[in-house]
């Protein structure tokens, strides 16, 4: 085969690899500065051991190689600004862009009605059983002064009367903190607890105004050593009304019409009335779905240990068809229990229809079925008897 038609196939290559990467791009794309600008390209080499053979087209358009003296080269070819690299020359090019890794827009992308974000890391060292905690930043705050001084108060729950707090970062809504803090804290307990940040702006009279707070239980979390987590989370108003006379229970619903399934998000509970103050002393959530006032399924949530303000995060689906919205209703109780005794209602709350329920339960339940595939998202003040 000779050298002519060596060099006329591989210029046909080039030329159909130049095809190949303009088709990928839509007709509004400046081709000029994306595919065939210098500088913006990589050389496709082929390396000298190929040098010498020849690709011979195949009826079913395969292509094989066809052996020739290895030490062949031949005597000019496609080049660009690329010199040839140790006898490699250059037979098309690469677009980079086309392999970027995908954009960080954690710092861009902001909801509407958004209060701020926060980053931080976690790690747990087992041997020390310490559980680090590093406050990063927090961006976009939205305080009731032009300006913002803030700072950081940081729990481990359920332990409320303790807590570290960062330095006050003076006149910027988008503090950077870099601060480190250790948690003293078992393995066996570590899954229980779950991470509380208040964020505070300090006003000129040096009073201290809540701009938002981050909720982040551990249970779900892998944590060794070797795997720091780096986690960021939109800021949550919260729920600034004092506790109800049993407590309070927040959870999110949700239903899908193409799938007939009910998702009932159990987030919270706080200022529960324990029977008795005690670290053996367990929390839990039963959901329950009612039809007619039927019972049709419940499912609980896990047991959390000694606090009146247990936090869950925990999901939970039922099969309901549309035609049964208007008969089927929820109920969750927050139930005590304590081993060897019986367990305990602290308090109920039922969400439904208008042949069931009233007021912000009502609401709830119809602003549910009016944003279907949403998370409508609410606190219900807990009842002892219904």
């Amino acid at each position: 085969m000779s050298r002519e038609f060596l060099h006329c196939d591989i210029r046909t290559v080039n030329l159909l690899l130049l095809q190949s990467l303009v088709s990928t791009f839509k007709p509004e794309e400046s081709i000029g500065t994306v595919v065939l600008s210098r500088s913006r390209s990589v050389p496709f080499i082929i390396p000298p051991t190929l040098h010498g053979r020849d690709w011979i087209h195949l009826t079913n358009e395969e292509q094989v190689q066809e052996d020739r003296d290895p030490y062949m080269t031949p005597q000019s070819g496609p080049r660009s600004s690329f010199h040839s690299l140790a006898g490699a020359y250059v037979v098309g090019a690469i677009n980079p862009d086309l392999y970027k890794s995908p954009e960080d827009k954690s710092e861009t992308d902001f909801p509407d009605g958004n209060i701020g974000r926060l980053w931080f890391s976690i790690e747990y060292e087992q041997e020390s059983e310490r559980l680090l905690v590093s406050l990063i930043k927090v961006r976009k705050l939205q305080p009731p002064a032009d300006s913002c001084s803030s700072f950081v108060k940081i729990y481990l729950l359920p332990d409320e009367r303790s807590y570290l707090q960062s330095k006050t970062k003076r006149k910027t809504l988008n503090p950077q903190f870099d601060e480190n803090f250790v948690f003293q804290v078992s393995s066996k307990m570590l899954l229980q607890r779950t991470l509380k940040f208040l964020v505070y702006h300090v006003d000129k009279q040096k009073k201290h105004h809540l701009l938002g707070q981050v909720i982040f239980p551990l249970k779900n979390e892998a944590l060794t050593e070797d795997n720091k987590l780096v986690i960021w989370r939109d800021l949550e108003k919260d729920n600034l009304e004092p506790p109800s006379e049993h407590g309070d229970i927040q959870f999110s619903l949700s239903y899908n019409d193409y799938l007939g399934r009910l998702t009932v998000v159990v987030l919270r509970a706080r200022g529960l009335k324990l029977q008795e103050e005690s670290p053996a002393v367990g929390v839990y959530v039963k959901v329950s779905l009612m039809n007619h006032n039927k019972f049709i399924k419940s499912k609980k949530t896990a047991t959390l240990l000694g606090t009146p303000n247990p936090v869950y995060n925990e999901t939970f689906s039922f099969k309901a068809d549309q035609t049964e919205l208007d008969t089927a209703s929820l109920s969750l109780s927050v139930l005590q229990s304590n081993k060897g005794e019986k367990t305990l209602l602290l308090g109920r709350v039922v969400v439904g229809p208008f042949m069931y329920t009233r007021g912000k339960e009502l609401e709830h339940w119809n602003e549910m079925i009016s944003k279907p595939k949403e998370l409508v998202k609410r606190w219900h003040a807990l009842c002892h008897s219904m």
